[in-house]
């Protein structure tokens, strides 16, 4: 026998039982015949008891001592995956020496295991601050550039850094209101729209300010850039810097085309001018940036790409199949709005997704019986990621305000 002492306990594996695998630790040991071949196997070795050293797991190694015996590699559910693998691959030996069905449920528990370390390693870059006190030192006026930072980039560095966020919410939803009102009849007339005007350029100044302190005190420009916020603020000041620029190009192009009698290309103008001026809503993305609710919520539709995608797949081909059957057993009822497949695609969209406008109805039995079965799968459909995205998005939610708290 080969006597093993794996973490003080003592282990007896016959020679013949380790040999028929040699190319394991034991089986090595069992057939090498050089004894310094044997020592470079093991930790250490006791000439008096003849007994190899292995400073491992001892209840690990339960699972390999038993894998001699029967040939067979048992898992256990309660093991950690990782250091299972680690222990096994020290020893030498394949999971394919394990039965297939705790093998398969073994790979699932890795692939879990490997999968939530990922989301760990992302959440925690999603926490941890785009510039800390090391990356500013040795840096051009280091200490002012982290204070300016700080102050817009932490509110939880200090009370004006507090303030500064505060302030930043309310010009986000003052910018949304004024542009909500400036649709408005009532508001459009020559005072409101006048207001209007002068609130839009002290909430761009506000964001241009913002923003110009952020990019100067940022410790590296490309990683400014790159982030997702900057972004979002960058989307913020533009659209009132664009407009400027069209109104004078509209009023250049008036009177322009004015003496020529064409006014094509102003209308044109103007219709881009409208799309720059709806561009402004997206400045309640800002909100995001002290809002752990909105960073939850975009990092849960990150992790769950795959998801989201695969319920957009089932509605459209829901939509195509339901809206092809429906025409066929529709379109020969007089006045039917079912008159081609495009047409129903609007109801089996409304349908789907369990609305019902009523504003399109079939009126054979036929047409109703396939009704009914669009709005049962709408209803298994819709039902089938909420508790997917709701399990993930409470837990980052968990997370992120843990981190606010400790912080």
């Amino acid at each position: 026998f080969l006597n093993i002492n794996v973490g003080g306990k003592s282990f007896q594996i016959a020679y013949k039982a380790a040999a028929r695998y040699p190319i394991t630790r034991i089986g090595k040991l069992a057939i090498y015949t050089d004894p310094m071949k044997k020592l470079q196997l093991c930790d250490d070795y006791s000439v008096q008891r003849n007994e190899y050293f292995f400073d491992r797991d001892p209840s690990i190694f339960h699972y390999v001592f038993h894998f001699y015996r029967s040939g067979v590699l048992w898992i256990m559910d309660e093991m950690c995956p990782s250091h299972f693998v680690e222990e096994i691959e020290y020893w030498g030996i394949h999971l394919k020496y394990s039965q297939r069905c705790c093998r398969i449920l073994f790979e699932e528990k890795q692939d879990e295991l490997s999968e939530f370390l990922k989301i760990e390693k992302e959440l925690e870059a999603e926490l941890e601050p785009l510039d800390s006190a090391e990356h500013f030192e040795g840096k051009c006026l280091g200490k002012f550039r982290k204070m300016i930072w700080d102050l817009i980039e932490n509110p939880y560095s200090s009370v004006p850094a507090k303030i500064i966020a505060v302030m930043s919410s309310f010009f986000v939803l003052i910018s949304i209101v004024g542009m909500t009102l400036s649709t408005v009849e009532e508001m459009k007339h020559k005072t409101g729209k006048k207001w209007m005007e002068q609130l839009e350029m002290i909430c761009a100044i506000f964001f241009t300010s913002e923003y110009l302190m952020r990019l100067i005190s940022s410790s590296t420009f490309q990683k400014f850039l790159r982030a997702a916020f900057n972004a979002v603020d960058l989307v913020a000041i533009l659209p009132f810097y664009i407009q400027i620029l069209f109104e004078n190009l509209d009023e250049a192009d008036t009177l322009y085309h004015e003496e020529l009698h064409k006014m094509e290309n102003v209308s044109k103008l103007g219709k881009v001018l409208k799309l720059i001026k709806l561009m402004r809503i997206f400045r309640i993305l800002k909100l995001a940036r002290h809002s752990t609710g909105l960073r939850a919520f975009g990092f849960t539709m990150r992790q769950c790409y795959q998801q989201v995608c695969c319920l957009f797949l089932f509605i459209a081909m829901g939509v195509f199949a339901f809206s092809a059957l429906m025409h066929s057993v529709e379109h020969d009822v007089p006045g039917t709005n079912f008159t081609s497949i495009p047409f129903a695609w609007w109801w089996a969209a409304v349908s789907l997704s369990t609305v019902g406008y009523g504003d399109t109805v079939p009126d054979t039995v036929l047409g109703r019986i396939v009704a009914f079965g669009c709005i049962s799968f709408g209803i298994i459909l819709n039902g089938m990621p909420i508790s997917i995205l709701y399990n993930k998005f409470s837990d980052y939610y968990a997370k992120l305000k843990s981190h606010e708290n400790e912080t």
